[in-house]
């Protein structure tokens, strides 16, 4: 095999590969062997079919065919090994030239690493905003917890919003009954809107022991678009009643003593969750900067396999919830080459990122070890609910097990960079990872109830 290899831009080359005939026999030798299993002709045992026959019944042209198939992929393969080109994504072939006991030749034109010159990290600043909790928030967070241990008390007076009913429903159209319409000792809140448009604003005023009927239009089933006529009688009001604010709820709801303990924990939680995304913002903006400065080209290939990917796992979304792209499109108020527009933009930027941090890891000659490679699929295995061992076979058979692998090695980089940047907020402060550190260290803590 000769082969020569032509520079098309910084991302992209051509490899121009001739494959004498001579090297060809022993994949042609193997298409004849599996087309001979697979064709059945009269007066031969299967697999036994000699090769004129063959050629005859089958045609020489698809047995070449056949062997050129198997034996493309091997020569790139070789090219690339030969001229040690770092390539991305599928290479696009075209055949230039084949006849019969003559030579192949062939282009494949294939996506490929940039060289990139990376700057010194230490002389990356970056400048988030300052962290600011106002009381509001924490006391949101207490009104949360108050909620959760709010308890239901019947009130002999009529409903109003906010207040939990018992109540019967009945619907029918036309005096008939609506499959499915009717409901006995059903609770509700009122106002919530939980249940069918109108009946909120009449159970409002009603007491226990009331009944009245209201007219809806029904949504589902077999009379969707008609009105209804639905019967509603209430069974008990109850109010619901919030706990006061004082030590003893503190003792209920949490692990504290007093009230002004609980809300100093609120308000560390709150605390590291503002400390968590400065740190994630200074990332996204020193990505930003490192990119910039290394000038990252973004190969067209493997951004728009990358689109491709991105709109499948869209598509896939939407089918899950009964939802189509029309439904979607007109919801986001977009037009289909607004959100393509949308994706190759956030596809360009994350595959200069991963260009980036993959020469970085070269650079630092990061390692990764079996044990965080081990991590990472225990990880994904349970996101995905599957076994580990199961997990990593479905990878190992999918040819995936080599991108989580990248995944993590540009991990560590990303944390080189995090450790060697310069991060402060906009009052001056210095930023430090320990936020992250802690973070993790209080899910392990608490499991993962919080």
């Amino acid at each position: 095999m000769k082969s020569t290899v032509e520079t098309l831009s910084p991302t992209r080359v051509r490899l121009a590969i001739e494959v004498p005939f001579v090297e060809l026999e022993p994949s042609l030798r193997k298409a004849y062997r599996e087309i001979a299993q697979q064709v059945t002709i009269p007066g031969f045992r299967k697999g036994k079919v000699p090769a004129a026959v063959i050629d005859q019944r089958v045609g020489r042209g698809t047995v070449l065919n056949e062997a050129v198939q198997e034996a493309i992929p091997q020569n790139i393969l070789a090219a690339i090994r030969e001229h040690e080109v770092k390539t991305l994504g599928r290479p696009a072939v075209e055949i230039t030239d084949f006849t019969d006991g003559e030579a192949l030749k062939f282009t494949a034109e294939v996506d490929v690493r940039p060289q990139l010159t990376l700057p010194d990290l230490s002389t990356i600043e970056v400048t988030v905003d300052e962290l600011q909790i106002d009381d509001s928030e924490i006391e949101d967070q207490v009104g949360n917890l108050r909620e959760r241990f709010a308890t239901l008390k019947t009130v002999e007076r009529p409903a109003q919003e906010g207040d939990y009913v018992q109540i019967d429903l009945a619907a029918t159209v036309d005096g008939e009954e609506v499959p499915g319409g009717s409901a006995t000792n059903l609770s509700h809140e009122v106002g919530s809107k939980q249940l069918l448009p109108g009946l909120d604003e009449v159970l409002v005023g009603m007491s226990a022991g009331a009944a009245t009927s209201f007219v809806t239009q029904l949504v589902g089933g077999d009379f969707a678009g008609r009105d209804a006529d639905v019967a509603v009688t209430v069974r008990t009001v109850k109010e619901k009643q919030l706990p006061e604010l004082d030590d003893a709820f503190a003792q209920m709801a949490s692990e504290f003593d007093t009230i002004e303990e609980l809300r100093g924990d609120l308000r560390q939680r709150v605390e590291r969750v503002k400390r968590v995304e400065q740190i994630y913002a200074a990332r996204d903006k020193a990505l930003d900067q490192l990119v910039e400065a290394a000038e990252v080209p973004a190969p067209d290939g493997v951004v728009s396999e990358e689109v491709e990917h991105r709109k499948q796992a869209m598509t896939d979304q939407l089918e899950r919830i009964g939802a189509s792209w029309e439904d979607y499109l007109a919801s986001e108020e977009k037009s289909e080459a607004d959100i393509d527009a949308e994706l190759t933009e956030a596809a360009g930027k994350a595959v200069k990122i991963q260009l980036l941090l993959d020469t970085l890891a070269d650079a630092e000659d990061v390692q990764v070890s079996d044990d965080e490679f081990g991590h990472e699929i225990v990880h994904r295995a349970q996101r995905a609910g599957m076994a580990p061992q199961q997990y990593y076979d479905q990878l190992a058979r999918s040819g995936a097990a080599g991108a989580v692998y990248g995944d993590v090695r540009r991990g560590k980089a990303l944390g080189l960079v995090m450790e060697r940047i310069t991060m402060k907020d906009s009052a001056g402060n210095p930023i430090s990872m320990d936020a992250i550190r802690e973070a993790n260290e209080a899910e392990h803590d608490h499991g993962h109830d919080h």
